[in-house]
């Protein structure tokens, strides 16, 4: 459990009299799985929570166990509110302080029953950001949020990978989404939602009009169709198999993109006592489909090699054999050499 999400259902149990962990999982945007294993590690941890079952039943704390939230001012519960941070992304925010004000206020107001337990803050540390993430210019959160919560257009250079040189373009904001490690600036432009990531938003400036954003649609829900659009939404389907030593890798770098045929695994595993390729290689190997929002996107196919192959479609094939022809040929030794 994140440190987050700790006060957050610590805060849900204190506010209310009771509530079911199905109300907990839809408040905290996670599985019944996950709830009910916060609940437990709440329990493991010395917290008086308890679970009733039937129609009047629901997850409770003992009275007077809960957060005393009254000594706490609007700014620092807003703070307190915001789920899914851990420090880093708190101090990027420029939320830190107000953060660890409302923590350590909460923290004096606790009993002393669990003092031979060491502080959660000594014993839990996240750091969501990907592994050798640098920073490609100097737009953070703390400099958008401002624009941002007053309502206003703004102006932004981006550096697109698609371009050769950023951009501007005028946008509606409705906010700033942390994902993966990764802050997004997500906004209307033309009336069609669009996500930033705010390391190659190289300028930006605030426009004196208020933000023209859709009618009913919030930060949330834009960034919920956004992200399904890039998880599930695709144009070419790429048949293809893996290595058996590659198909963790590639599940890590396509995760929801590729999908296996079990299936075919399993007569191909089934197969794998007698056939046996033309070079004494196995012919078994991961039978799966890869999803692409582009043709051109198949380029990620190339830094495994031969260690996938690809079945179709016959366009795919195509391109892939016009990159390797043109990396070839690039690298091809130099006549005069």
């Amino acid at each position: 459990m994140t440190p987050d999400r700790f006060f957050s259902l610590m805060l849900l149990l204190a506010s209310r009299d009771a509530v079911t962990t199905q109300e907990l999982a839809s408040a905290l945007g996670v599985s019944l799985r996950t709830v009910t294993r916060d609940l437990n590690w709440l329990r493991d941890a010395g917290l008086p929570v308890t679970a009733h079952r039937g129609r009047l039943g629901g997850v409770t704390m003992l009275p007077g166990s809960g957060f005393d939230l009254t000594r706490l001012t609007p700014g620092e519960r807003d703070h307190l509110l915001l789920t899914g941070l851990d420090e880093r992304q708190r101090a990027e925010l420029d939320a830190s302080v107000e953060s660890r004000r409302a923590l350590s206020k909460i923290a004096a107001a606790q009993s002393r029953r669990g003092q031979e337990l060491l502080p959660l803050t000594d014993v839990v540390h996240v750091d969501s950001r990907p592994w050798r993430q640098g920073r490609a210019s100097d737009t953070t959160p703390a400099s958008l949020i401002g624009a941002v919560r007053r309502g206003h257009r703004l102006r932004i250079e981006y550096d697109s990978p698609r371009q050769s040189c950023p951009r501007g373009r005028v946008v509606d904001p409705y906010g700033l989404f942390a994902k993966a490690g990764i802050w997004y600036l997500v906004a209307d432009r033309a009336r069609e939602p669009r996500m930033y990531r705010l390391e190659r938003i190289t300028a930006w400036k605030e426009v004196d009009q208020p933000r023209r954003i859709r009618e009913n649609q919030t930060l949330a829900t834009v960034a919920a169709a956004l992200v399904d659009q890039w998880e599930h939404h695709h144009v070419v389907e790429v048949s293809a198999t893996v290595d058996l030593t590659q198909i963790e890798r590639a599940r890590r770098i396509f995760g929801q993109r590729l999908v296996r045929d079990d299936h075919e695994d399993a007569a191909a595993t089934a197969r794998s006592g007698t056939a046996r390729s033309g070079t004494g290689r196995s012919a078994t190997g991961h039978k799966v489909t890869i999803r692409f929002l582009r043709l051109e996107d198949v380029r990620e196919l190339l830094p495994f090699g031969s260690t996938i192959t690809v079945h179709g479609p016959t366009e795919a094939r195509a391109h892939l054999n016009d990159l390797a022809t043109a990396l070839a040929r690039h690298y091809a030794p130099s006549p005069t050499s």
